[in-house]
């Protein structure tokens, strides 16, 4: 029986650690800001502490991918110059900056990072998420879903 457990649990942490199974997911909400944003728990298991602001990381239970909820004070920039001050990486594979949002992602090392944040109300509202560029196509649905849920209020 404890054998079987054993399998089970290691079944489980490859399907999280995969992407490919979201099989539970949650609404995570930072208290005070009005951020919230759909979570794959069964992905992300593990506490990683805490941002600059306010938010949580989470990290999966095998260490290849994070998430990171945070919400910072708005100081008025708009969302390209918020992105420039933040000095991005270059080489952005995908970059979409609007008057109300950006989106912005690339590989770095072998593993896909994706930032996209919100200007809403006080709050600048992001996600950071960073999992392994081979399992993009695993990772495509859950980025997606993270991403349309995002939320500032």
């Amino acid at each position: 029986m404890r054998v079987e457990a054993g399998i089970a649990a290691a079944v489980l942490a490859l399907c999280g650690s995969a992407g490919a199974h979201a099989a539970s997911w949650t609404a995570y909400r930072i208290p005070g800001t009005g951020t919230t944003v759909d979570i794959p728990t069964s992905i992300f298991t593990e506490d990683a502490g805490k941002p600059d602001g306010e938010g949580q990381r989470f990290r999966s239970a095998d260490g290849r991918a994070d998430l990171t909820v945070q919400a910072v004070p708005q100081t008025g920039e708009s969302p390209a110059a918020f992105l420039a001050r933040k000095n991005p990486p270059t080489g952005i594979v995908y970059q979409r900056v609007t008057r109300r949002f950006f989106v912005v992602s690339s590989v770095k090392r072998d593993t896909i990072w994706y930032n996209r944040c919100n200007f809403s109300g006080r709050y600048v509202h992001c996600v950071l998420i960073n999992y392994p560029a081979a399992e993009k196509r695993q990772w495509d649905s859950v980025v997606t879903r993270i991403s349309n849920t995002l939320r500032g209020g």
